[in-house]
């Protein structure tokens, strides 16, 4: 039996505008097991930056049930779901929102600096392990603007990884990145995957999306599609395809 990471059910978050309530999310049904490699899709108004939020545990539905790791989100105090945010969910922005003097390694301790049950050498030892399964060993003294955007982006995913979360949460992970670093960035993803972690990635970009494992498409508030994908593209592979850099 594998075991459900995130459970949702008949999920709806309404918003009042004025007079207006607008219906972001309709009555909103899944389940994302352990292991699973799923893209949420959809265009803008699709619902798909709430969904993301509810799933982040920075916004709580306006009714129906929200499941983390077995936990039940609803009645959590603002306490308890920075706990759930910090041990349970691996965050990875657009933007890397790295601190900018502050080297690879710090950047990547930071989760571990609220965690009283993680010592400080304990810390320094899991940010190293974090930022060498990330390919950036050699690194760990760089500020973010001695990296390039690509290996910003593995900075903010060790940082995701160092709290050994139950699912990292990807945000248009590859938004800012060229189609080459984006299939890297994607790689590292499926190496990631392999190793038994579950990800959650959000993109509007269809060619992003054939290399998870599951697609949830969302329009106007719904889940209009959940397929499993047949043909699984590896990055690596369409990595390996691109023509040579030029310099």
């Amino acid at each position: 039996m594998s075991k459900d990471i995130i459970k949702i059910e008949n999920l709806k978050r309404e918003f009042t505008m004025g007079t207006e309530t607008v219906h972001a999310l309709k009555g909103i049904s899944f389940t994302i097991q352990e292991g699973e490699f799923v893209t949420i899709m959809g265009s803008s108004g699709s619902g798909k930056s709430t969904m993301l939020n509810i799933l982040g545990c920075l916004d709580q539905p306006t009714s129906g049930l929200y499941q983390i790791d077995g936990v039940q989100v609803k009645n959590l105090s603002r306490n308890e779901l920075a706990t759930i945010r910090n041990e349970k969910i691996g965050f990875i922005f657009q933007s890397y929102n790295l601190l900018a003097r502050t080297s690879a390694i710090e950047n990547v301790e930071l989760p571990l600096l609220y965690n009283s049950k993680v010592s400080t050498s304990e810390r320094r030892e899991r940010a190293i392990k974090a930022l060498q399964m990330v390919g950036l060993g050699d690194r760990i003294h760089h500020t973010p603007s001695q990296l390039s955007g690509g290996q910003q982006q593995r900075v903010a995913i060790a940082r995701s990884l160092v709290n050994n979360p139950v699912m990292i949460l990807a945000d248009e992970a590859t938004g800012n990145l060229d189609t080459r670093t984006s299939y890297e960035i994607m790689s590292l993803f499926q190496d990631l995957n392999k190793q038994g972690i579950t990800i959650t990635f959000v993109t509007h970009e269809p060619d992003i999306a054939a290399f998870s494992n599951r697609t949830i498409v969302l329009k106007d508030g719904n889940v209009i599609q959940d397929f499993q994908n047949k043909n699984v593209l590896s990055a690596a592979e369409q990595l390996a395809k691109l023509p040579p850099e030029k310099h």
